[in-house]
């Protein structure tokens, strides 16, 4: 069953099932009150009958005061206490009274009975008859007219449920539509991308602000990113591609040479051989940076703890001096502790140095300063710098500023965008200030240990 026809039929039925328990608890409400009213009305006559009984004077006859006080609709009698009928007075139209079984009673009762499928109130109570014996002055009074009003309420009641069940169809279904319309569309467009291979959006409501408006956004917010990323898989793609092919491209000429004259000319062969190795070398460099990119499951678990920053960063630096036998100068003001994954800033601190390594050749600085909040580590080199308007793009995968010097550095664009990713997933911040030809601070920001 579609959507749309669950909210009609659920908001439908369950509208009636309110609707009929509402009549119903109005209904048996309204009866109770008529009925205890009219129980209420028939003692009070009883009473005032008991009161007229006891004013009677020698020359009226009891048949004329229970005559006087005769109730519309109803008997009034006098019941012996061996249980016979001392007078009775009845409405003609109500005979089927007078014609019930008679019972005495020895205490004031009342009670609604059902006779000849006729309710009728009845009302018993204790008097002193003639002579002063003891009997029973007993009213009933018909409820016809109650049950036929009760009757037609309940007709009014049946009629208004099924008038009100056409407009709360029509609600259901517009309510339906209105709900199911967002998610059809949502339906419609992603058949269209699936089918045309195109990415495509929702409209959004201008003026609603609900959650079929938010999930509208979210769907349109959701493609954007799929698209956007879908754009970034083709360019990385394409870009692996073109990093792979000049490498396998060189590996194949200098295998047909060898294959040419690699035995006889000695120096073709010890040329060729060294190429093959160098271009492997720059192709297995080339598919560890890329796997590396591609684990973000693993980039994004991160498992921060106090690090002592001077003692980390002292030890790196020491480490990269003595491997590639370059000076490098540390300042730390004071003592640094930072909350933060000690193996993931190594291995964004080791990018940064080892990009300021590889395009400098002086002295390299390494500055550690904090704020109240916050540790800055800096990485200063006065190499070759990089051009303003590239700053903002040197962290894209694959983005040199100068494609001329990979030979030289064995670069391929992709130390930059794994040190973004790294940092992103150690809610670090990253910076680069740089001037062409002057050399490049790199800025690596980290929250202070709460201890700190």
């Amino acid at each position: 069953m579609k959507l749309r026809n669950k909210i009609n039929l659920y908001t439908t039925v369950l509208f009636i099932f309110l609707l009929v328990v509402v009549n119903g608890v109005i209904y048996f409400s309204f009866s109770k009150m008529m009925y205890e009213n009219e129980l209420e009305r028939t003692l009070a006559q009883g009473l005032r009958a008991v009161d007229g009984i006891g004013m009677m004077e020698g020359e009226t006859t009891p048949q004329e005061v229970l005559r006087a006080y005769m109730p519309i609709d109803g008997m009034l009698q006098i019941v012996n206490e061996d249980g016979t009928r001392g007078g009775a007075v009845v409405d003609p139209n109500q005979q089927y009274l007078h014609d019930l079984q008679v019972q005495y009673y020895d205490n004031q009762m009342q009670q609604i009975n059902r006779d000849n499928g006729v309710k009728h109130t009845f009302v018993s109570m204790p008097i002193i008859w003639q002579n002063g014996e003891v009997a029973a002055l007993q009213v009933s009074v018909s409820l016809q007219q109650t049950d036929e009003i009760l009757s037609t309420l309940r007709i009014i009641q049946i009629i208004v449920t099924l008038l009100a069940i056409i407009p709360v169809v029509l609600s259901s279904r517009f309510l339906g539509n209105l709900i199911t319309h967002p998610i059809s569309s949502m339906i419609k467009t992603m058949r269209e991308i699936r089918e045309s291979g195109q990415f495509r959006r929702i409209p959004e409501p201008k003026d609603s602000k609900d959650e079929l408006h938010l999930m509208a956004e979210t769907f349109n917010e959701m493609i954007e990113l799929l698209e956007v990323n879908y754009e970034k898989q083709g360019q990385f793609v394409s870009n692996a591609s073109h990093e792979l092919n000049t490498p396998l491209t060189v590996i194949e000429s200098y295998a047909s040479l060898l294959k040419r004259r690699g035995r006889e000319q000695p120096e073709v062969f010890d040329e060729s051989v060294q190429a093959i190795h160098s271009e492997a070398i720059r192709m297995k460099a080339l598919t560890e940076q890329l796997l590396k990119l591609a684990r973000n499951d693993e980039t994004l678990k991160v498992e921060r703890k106090e690090v002592d920053l001077k003692h980390v960063v002292a030890e790196m630096v020491r480490t990269i001096e003595q491997s590639y036998h370059r000076k490098i100068e540390l300042e730390v003001q004071n003592e640094v502790k930072v909350h933060t994954d000690l193996q993931k800033f190594k291995q964004l601190f080791y990018i940064f140095l080892d990009n300021a390594r590889k395009y400098s050749e002086d002295t390299i600085k390494v500055r550690i300063e904090n704020t109240e909040q916050q540790a800055i580590v800096e990485i200063i080199d006065y190499g070759i710098g990089i051009p303003k308007e590239d700053l903002e793009k040197v962290f894209d995968r694959f983005f040199r500023v100068d494609k001329a010097r990979t030979r030289k550095t064995g670069g391929f664009g992709l130390g930059l965008s794994l040190a973004k990713d790294i940092a992103d997933a150690m809610k670090a911040d990253i910076h680069l200030e740089s001037v062409e030809g002057l050399g490049t601070t790199a800025k690596i920001i980290l929250p202070l240990s709460p201890s700190h």
